[in-house]
């Protein structure tokens, strides 16, 4: 019988003797945060400190629009403290400013909604690029991602 550990051994962080309680993923407008949902929730139900959180996030993304979203991952551990870690804001809010549209299309692959060039591909991989976990992948990968994420929501890439 084969029993999963409840603490990751691979995490640096757990070996430091915090054991994690849970890893919350959300994504909050920047400068947004406030107990309300989705972050009061989320970090409620772990017991953790809500008000810090958000005077924190709030201080951080200061500087940002306040339209974008900001993905960011809280681990939480046994001792109700937390970290947390923001990451750049998803590719389709890229792709859709890129092109100006404020959705993409209805019905992706029948019809397209707008149109990026590959200078804008080539921005936004680069911007991905500097994601926590993503500086081993080439630019041409990222590219492409960029480009399947643009087809997928009805914008098609130009030269």
């Amino acid at each position: 019988i084969f029993a999963t550990p409840s603490v990751r051994t691979a995490d640096p962080r757990a070996m430091s003797g915090r054991t994690i309680l849970a890893t919350i993923r959300v994504v909050i407008p920047a400068g947004a945060a406030k107990p309300a949902p989705p972050v009061g929730p989320a970090l409620g139900q772990h017991g953790l400190n809500i008000m810090s959180f958000c005077k924190e996030f709030n201080a951080k993304t200061a500087g940002f629009l306040t339209e974008v979203p900001v993905p960011v991952m809280i681990t939480a551990f046994k001792d109700k403290s937390f970290e947390w870690k923001m990451r750049t804001p998803p590719t389709s809010y890229f792709v859709k400013k890129a092109a100006g549209v404020s959705s993409g299309g209805g019905r992706p692959g029948h019809g397209i909604t707008a149109a990026i060039s590959l200078k804008h591909v080539y921005h936004i991989a680069k911007l991905k690029q500097q994601d926590e976990g993503s500086h081993h992948i080439p630019l041409i990968s990222m590219c492409k991602s960029v480009i399947g994420a643009a087809k997928s929501m009805g914008v098609e890439v130009i030269r």
